[in-house]
């Protein structure tokens, strides 16, 4: 499903996700206004480095019970269905229920998830248990926190999601930290990664000389100047 290697994803992991989507712009893949996850996802261990993984997916509701079987019936199905995407893996829940009522993951679906390639989860839902989620380092981003799980049932699995305004495709290359969620093109990841280090020392024209002392604003629009100049020899190398 994907050329890239480990260090390739290593080395995005090194990263803030800002600076991933920063550096995706010089490419001119994609409109500068997506890819990446709205407000109403956020992070709930926002101390914890940045994840990297690809997307495995599945929809999710709570609000009434299973017209068949128990609860938590079809996380059985969800753990063999892991195994069709290449790790890392990050689960992706898109939550059904008009408003969510129960929470889309706690400790058990966490932990289980983790032994099975897991590196984080998204839903669009809630979370719960982020005690024990957190013992284990593994990063959450949600929309809401509830305290029960209700009737809670994973509805179809692998397939696309709708989640903070984007909608994600089993085996999508996804990026999340602190600052939130976004989206990498396979076909430039590896790319990205190893263009991020330049992008940030071309930044520092600007950051250098604001942090110095006697800083004018004459100075300041030569080191944009330059900034701005590192910045276009980037795209032009990117896009060549």
């Amino acid at each position: 499903m994907s050329t890239l290697t480990a260090e390739d994803l290593e080395l995005l992991k090194r990263y803030d996700t800002p600076t991933i989507d920063n550096v995706i712009e010089l490419f001119d893949v994609r409109p500068r206004n997506t890819g990446f996850m709205d407000p109403r996802i956020k992070a709930c261990f926002p101390d914890l480095p940045p994840m990297v993984g690809f997307a495995t997916t599945a929809t999710f509701r709570s609000g009434s019970p299973p017209r068949g079987g128990e609860v938590y019936a079809s996380l059985d199905a969800q753990v063999k269905a892991l195994l069709e995407i290449p790790a890392p893996r990050v689960v992706v829940f898109q939550d059904l229920d008009d408003q969510a009522v129960g929470a889309t993951f706690g400790e058990v679906m966490c932990t289980t998830y983790k032994a099975f390639g897991g590196v984080g989860i998204i839903t669009s839902g809630g979370g719960r248990d982020l005690d024990q989620v957190r013992s284990i380092e593994f990063p959450a981003f949600v929309q809401s926190v509830i305290s029960s799980h209700a009737y809670c049932q994973i509805v179809d699995i692998n397939v696309p999601v709708r989640v903070g305004g984007v909608t994600i495709h089993p085996g999508d290359l996804i990026h999340g930290d602190l600052n939130g969620v976004t989206t990498i093109p396979k076909e430039i990841a590896g790319a990205v990664g190893r263009t991020c280090d330049p992008f940030i020392k071309a930044e520092e024209h600007v950051l250098h000389y604001v942090r110095q002392p006697g800083a004018t604003p004459e100075g300041f629009s030569e080191a944009r100047a330059r900034m701005t100049a590192a910045v276009a020899e980037l795209k032009k190398k990117v896009r060549g």
